[in-house]
């Protein structure tokens, strides 16, 4: 495609290349955001004192609209705006921070001219408990509002029509979180392409000046890690530096760890990173974060659970659990338990149904699992589709087979699926819950699974498993890819 083509291209379609439009959304929704929140604890101290009466009315809480700039400047030094690329767990860590320092600075200040705890303070309190879900959820919608509108989106430039800038593309097509859409591709490879994905390839990168000038575009993305040392520096020096901003692809792109950090030895750059789980530290964080939550859980459903029981029990002939041999940490076997699903005999019907049907059996092969299974019975189906079947894991969590979040425990069938990667994925407790579960379920293939297991082993933090835990509770409402 020639400069011409692409100029009649763009401009059909794009007329936006800042990123205020994105941040002023966000900045929209975290206000509003907030005084949901703090409705929100005005509105639970008001039941409460509507039982034993009190003195707060619940509509007072639109009066203190005049604490949101303290909120606004708090979360602007925090860095949430313009709020793209910024990685989930990153984002939920600086709202929770955020609105702590907030909701703290305001009882702060309340209990400092009072002198008093009284309802308000005690409303504040339970607005900042429950700020960081609200703020998220807000930021959720508008992340899709945004991305359905297609008035969020920030034009970006990828350099290569490789495999890398492919990926990369597909990427942000495919992640309404990224905020960026690729506009089109520079590769000085003449490969005979004018289209990859729909986005205008031009092969020639000595143009981006020209880009930059007639279209302002000011973010370029570099994704060709098979150029060598001389060739790189040569087309950032003479091509790249003609946007405002540019971010680099390096060669070792799938070492995906957001907590990477810039080391200097002497002029000689170095990206430092570590192996969260190696440190005793950090298994001791989350073993006492998997105990906190199961024995605190645990007592909250315990009445649904043996409702649960009940039903398997008069529905379905046969035992309410039933334990099925997995493997684990470092490929250790282990038993898991699930509340049984199938019917007594689904062994055998396994057996006769893969030899009959070569598509279910290609399926099963695949994936380990049939959408259309018929051997699941009818209280099976819906908590297959909620997945409360998994509940009764809480039992290997307890013993300490099992974490909270984790990879998903595997059969020996599925090792070969893992490759190499399965010493490297395993090195830590197989998960009730996971990153691939909120991510996909199961509609993610393997190649898929090892991604999201891999970046969640690099990327470890306290924050990434909340997000986790939080993103499951949607994934369940939802339903989506349990069968």
């Amino acid at each position: 495609m020639t400069l011409s083509d692409f100029d009649i291209w763009y401009r059909t379609r794009y007329r936006r290349t800042s990123s205020a439009l994105t941040a002023s959304a966000f900045i929209i929704s975290d206000m509003l955001g907030v005084m949901l929140s703090i409705g929100w604890g005005f509105f639970w101290v008001r039941i409460y004192y509507f039982i034993f009466p009190g003195h707060i009315n619940f509509k007072s809480f639109v009066t203190y609209w005049p604490y949101l700039p303290g909120f606004l400047l708090i979360f602007i030094i925090s860095n949430l705006y313009p709020g793209v690329s910024l990685a989930p767990a990153e984002e939920m860590k600086r709202l929770c921070i955020g609105s702590i320092f907030a909701y703290g600075g305001i009882i702060m200040s309340r209990l400092i001219e009072k002198n008093v705890w009284d309802a308000i303070n005690t409303a504040f309190l339970i607005s900042c408990f429950f700020s960081t879900v609200i703020l998220l959820g807000a930021r959720s919608i508008t992340h899709l509002f945004l991305h359905k509108t297609k008035l969020g989106g920030i034009p970006a430039v990828i350099y290569g029509t490789g495999s890398t800038g492919r990926y990369v593309a597909e990427c942000l097509l495919n992640n309404i979180r990224t905020g960026y859409i690729p506009v089109l591709f520079l590769d000085d490879n003449n490969s005979g392409e004018d289209e990859i994905f729909n986005i205008p390839v031009i092969h020639d990168t000595s143009i981006s000046h020209e880009i930059v000038k007639r279209y302002n575009i000011k973010m370029a993305i570099v994704a060709m890690p098979e150029l060598d040392a001389g060739n790189l520096k040569n087309l950032l020096n003479k091509s790249v530096s003609a946007f405002r901003y540019n971010v680099l692809i390096p060669n070792f792109f799938n070492i995906s760890n957001i907590w990477m950090s810039v080391r200097d030895f002497s002029g000689i750059l170095g990206i430092e990173t570590s192996h969260k789980f190696k440190l005793n530290f950090n298994r001791g964080i989350k073993r006492t974060m998997d105990i906190l939550f199961v024995l605190i859980g645990g007592i909250i459903i315990l009445p649904f659970l043996l409702l649960i029981a009940l039903l398997i029990k008069i529905t379905s002939p046969g035992p309410v659990m039933y334990k099925h041999k997995r493997l684990g940490l470092n490929g250790k076997p282990f038993y898991t338990y699930k509340f049984r699903t199938m019917k007594k005999d689904a062994e055998q019907q396994l057996e006769r149904i893969l030899e009959s049907d070569p598509v279910i059996r290609e399926e099963w092969e695949k994936n380990r699992k049939i959408k259309n299974d018929p051997r699941i019975t009818v209280v099976g189906k819906i908590l297959r589709r909620i997945s409360f079947d998994e509940f009764p894991q809480l039992i290997n969590i307890i013993k300490g087979e099992m974490s909270l979040v984790g990879p998903r425990p595997v059969v020996n069938d599925e090792i070969e699926k893992y490759g190499d990667d399965f010493d490297r994925v395993f090195s830590i407790k197989p998960g009730l819950t996971g990153l691939w579960q909120v991510s996909g379920r199961s509609d993610t293939n393997y190649r898929d699974r090892i991604s999201y297991d891999t970046y969640y082993l690099q990327s470890w933090s306290v924050w990434l498993d909340l997000w986790i835990i939080l993103k499951t509770f949607g994934s369940i409402i939802i339903g989506k890819g349990a069968y």
